[in-house]
């Protein structure tokens, strides 16, 4: 019998219990440590903070879930990983221990590297739902005074997508309210152009997104580093492709959402050999710590390189398909592993992502994730939104259900090409 620990239960987490389920032998067992007994639906948190989503239409209880398909949960939060001991110390003094871990916990998020970010100080948040609730009432706020927005993503932050996506949220909410004309926008990232996406771009992502925020009339600042936030005002500086200072502007505004960067957990950082600087899981192809074989890392936790240098740091997001590709070549391998034969299941890294835009959107394939690419592919339309809510409802439906991948979606990826492990010589299968 082997004991397998996971290590949180998000996005990628929850469908890594499912997979991981399916793949363990009869009298193996799986336990899953997680902060808290609920599930959220990351990508719906926009919606929830202009008020298009409750956080009860977005959660789902895990416990039960996970105990229908046999999975043990523990609804505690770890404290520290020792992986030279084979255990997982929680906060309330247990420890757990495995044969085989898996790192899904997401990202520590660092608010506090710039003075005046954050919820807790002068900006909102959309990567929690409890920090799209708090901007749900601050919005509220704002509507009753409007004034100047400030949206984007700082220095060293690795997801861009979100803050696109609540730009354009919220301008169409305004102009339902009647209220755009009140609030001027302005969209401050790190990224080297609008639509680079941390990705080198996907398709026609630059034209696409320049060309809707134009439409919009929301303005720009792009090679931005922010200085601090103040109340009420935004201290950015602009940099050359020198990285030398090209303007410093200061942004007042009535409501600011800025993205922060990332970095691994508490519980994992500064482990030597099993994190990089930054704190994030040091892994291989085929999803394993080089040095620890029996720990595999999936999700936003995990170490990836920038793509190509950039003057202001740009880290390189890991998207939902992506994720789910992670989660799939380290369930193989592991069930791999628990019957003698070779870890040899490669996450081909694709990327399919639809971007809402509350009226439209944007949607994109990148296969692989990082260029040089098989595909690069993108599109806009006013379909994106409704693929998304179904999407939403779909994704909801198979935690609630403790589904990994469904026979129809298989088939459904498989008749679209899109594939999330590489086969034997490269090709995806």
């Amino acid at each position: 019998m082997a004991e397998v620990v996971l290590l949180g239960a998000g996005l990628g987490g929850v469908v890594a219990a499912y997979e991981l389920k399916d793949q363990l032998r009869g009298k193996d067992r799986l336990t899953v440590v997680n902060k808290g007994d609920t599930y959220h639906f990351v990508p719906s948190n926009p919606w929830v903070a202009v008020g298009w989503r409750t956080r009860k239409a977005i959660e789902v209880k895990l416990a039960p879930a996970m105990h229908r398909r046999g999975i043990d949960f523990i609804g505690t939060p770890a404290k520290r990983v020792h992986p030279t001991e084979n255990r997982v110390e929680l906060e309330d003094g247990r420890s757990v221990a495995y044969d085989y871990l898996v790192i899904a916990t997401g990202p520590d998020l660092a608010f506090d590297e710039i003075d005046g970010l954050g919820p807790d100080a002068n900006t909102q948040s959309i990567c929690h739902v409890d920090h799209a609730e708090k901007a749900r009432a601050a919005f509220e706020v704002f509507c009753r005074r409007p004034g100047p927005i400030v949206v984007g993503a700082v220095q060293g932050a690795s997801c861009f997508g979100p803050a696109y996506e609540f730009a354009m949220i919220l301008d169409t909410e305004l102009r339902r309210r009647r209220l755009r004309d009140q609030a001027p926008m302005t969209f401050v990232t790190s990224e080297p152009y609008i639509g680079h996406l941390g990705l080198d771009g996907v398709g026609d992502t630059k034209g696409l997104l320049e060309s809707e925020m134009r439409n919009r009339h929301i303005k720009w600042i792009t090679n931005a580093r922010l200085v601090k936030v103040e109340p009420g005002k935004v201290i950015a500086e602009e940099l050359n492709e020198d990285a030398s200072i090209k303007s410093t502007h200061e942004l007042p505004f009535a409501y600011s959402m800025m993205l922060p960067a990332f970095r691994g957990v508490e519980a994992v950082r500064g482990i030597e050999q099993l994190t990089n600087p930054r704190g994030f899981i040091v892994i291989d192809k085929n999803q394993r710590n080089p040095t620890f074989r029996n720990v595999f890392g999936i999700g936003v936790g995990v170490a990836i390189a920038p793509v190509g240098k950039t003057p202001v740091p740009v880290g390189v997001p890991k998207t939902g398909f992506m994720i789910e590709s992670m989660v799939t070549a380290t369930a193989k391998n592991i069930g791999a592993l628990l019957r003698g034969k070779p870890a040899d299941s490669v996450a081909a890294w694709n990327a399919v992502c639809l971007a809402d835009f509350g009226d439209g959107g944007v949607a994109f394939v990148a296969e692989p994730q990082i260029p040089p690419r098989n595909v690069n592919w993108s599109a806009k339309g006013k379909w994106v939104h409704s693929a998304k809510e179904m999407f939403e409802g779909y994704f909801l439906g198979k935690v609630r259900r403790g589904q990994g991948v469904p026979f129809m979606e298989r088939f459904a990826l498989h008749a679209l090409g899109i594939e999330k492990l590489k086969a034997k010589g490269g090709k995806a299968r």
